[in-house]
């Protein structure tokens, strides 16, 4: 790994004002930048790490081309190492295919300005709802005296690591899962 790949995302990214994008230096003078050209404040840095696109509000951008796809390794390397640094965290990457360096501008501009606007839902932008935990999750809070699989469901909608739950007040259990329950599981967590 080079210098410039030594960190996936650059610091402060999450500062980036609305309008704006920070891009890799490599785009300097293509297709793409020249679409974005007068529409999107584009701000050029070189050492961005692995990452093509920085957008405001914490949002980066992997640019992966047909080529890449189809000799299938540097693109995985990339991915790899993105992963690596960010292995605590979820990523929920979504893959957004594009036929040319002017559609992938189109949709860099989209989602440019759809950060930009307050209060209106990004149609590109997935919303957060409740994922299935993992079945040994699921399966470890059970055990707690009196909390079934409905129970088990409801608790990790609301404290979604065993270490949060375990974490949690009498009175946010209570929130959740009713009196007697709630102190089934504090007792358990607490003893």
């Amino acid at each position: 790994m080079d210098a410039s790949e030594s960190t996936p995302v650059r610091v402060g990214a999450s500062s980036v004002p609305c309008g704006h994008a920070i891009a890799s230096e490599k785009w300097r003078g293509t297709d793409l930048a020249k679409f974005l050209q007068g529409k999107v404040k584009l701000v050029f840095e070189d050492g961005l790490g692995l990452v093509d696109f920085h957008l405001s509000n914490r949002t980066c951008i992997l640019y992966i081309t047909e080529c890449e796809i189809v000799s299938g390794s540097s693109y995985k390397r990339r991915l790899v190492r993105f992963r690596k640094n960010f292995v605590v965290l979820e990523l929920g990457m979504a893959l957004l295919p594009v036929a040319s360096q002017s559609e992938a501008a189109q949709l860099l501009f989209h989602l440019v300005q759809e950060r930009s606007r307050e209060g209106i839902s990004n149609p590109f932008i997935r919303k957060k709802h409740f994922q299935l935990p993992d079945a040994s999750i699921l399966q470890t809070i059970q055990k707690i005296p009196g909390v079934g699989k409905v129970k088990a469901l409801q608790l990790l909608q609301h404290f979604p690591s065993i270490q949060q739950l375990s974490n949690a007040s009498f009175s946010q259990l209570e929130n959740v899962v009713g009196h007697g329950i709630a102190l089934n599981i504090y007792s358990f967590f607490t003893q």
